[in-house]
């Protein structure tokens, strides 16, 4: 009889400790969670301040806080996508994906940082994942990504079908107006690449690398007088920049051209 009212005062004294053990852990999680969540936001700042080495630093507090984020997990890819170690970008993206396979925006930075890599082949498994997403908000990006791989596997009719499809989402893509001249003068189509970049300079009038260019298209459909304005441009819009310095020197080549 004693044994037995022993044994239950012994359960008793569990019942009301275990409880308790749980909910302390469960506030040491939540706060966990709410330290992990305050760096993540900070590292995001950072990130939008192109402060990559103080992106890490916050990340990688609030990942040892709290790892199973999806969101953070893609953050810690795009940073190491951005300092160029896409070893470690395309680990982070793949931890995104095992924690939510639907996350479309960790898909298509692991197509990117493949890209990086020239592992065309995985990158365009990874963007043909994502376009089949009709959730996915800005489709014109894997789109445009997809004519750019193809470009450099020199499949040129793949890739100017999907430059024009991106197009077809948005008509004033400056990104697929670009490829889509690439591709145009790979196959030699000087006056459909001059008019798509025509496009893309009217689209993005601020942006020296499609009036450069628009410049060496010029020159190659021999329409010297257009592309040395538009190189000079270029050194206009960007006077400091290593672009400039290859725009003058071209600009001198054919300036007597004319």
């Amino acid at each position: 009889m004693r044994t037995h009212v022993i044994l239950s005062a012994w359960c008793l004294m569990l019942a009301m400790i275990v409880p308790s053990a749980c909910t302390t852990t469960n506030k040491n999680i939540e706060k966990q969670k709410e330290q992990a969540q305050a760096s993540k936001i900070l590292g995001e700042a950072y990130i939008r301040q192109r402060n990559y080495t103080s992106a890490l630093r916050e990340l990688l507090k609030a990942e040892a806080l709290y790892p199973d984020d999806y969101f953070l997990q893609n953050d810690l890819g795009l940073v190491y996508y951005y300092k160029g170690r896409q070893d470690l970008a395309i680990n982070h993206f793949k931890k995104s994906l095992a924690l939510k396979d639907d996350y479309a925006p960790a898909r298509n930075n692991l197509g990117n940082a493949y890209a990086q890599n020239n592992e065309w082949d995985k990158a365009i498994e990874q963007w043909k994942i994502v376009i089949s997403d009709l959730l996915y908000a800005t489709p014109q990006f894997p789109l445009s990504n997809l004519g750019f791989a193809y470009n450099h596997k020199k499949e040129y009719d793949l890739a100017e079908k999907y430059f024009l499809d991106a197009l077809k989402v948005k008509p004033e893509f400056d990104r697929a107006l670009y490829g889509l001249a690439q591709t145009y003068i790979a196959t030699g189509r000087i006056s459909d690449a001059i008019a798509s970049l025509e496009k893309a300079t009217a689209v993005s009038p601020s942006e020296a690398v499609l009036h450069f260019e628009l410049a060496k298209a010029y020159s190659l459909n021999q329409d010297y007088k257009r592309a040395h304005a538009a190189y000079l441009r270029v050194v206009q819009l960007d006077p400091n920049s290593t672009l400039a310095d290859q725009a003058l020197k071209e600009s001198e080549k054919i300036k007597h051209l004319y």
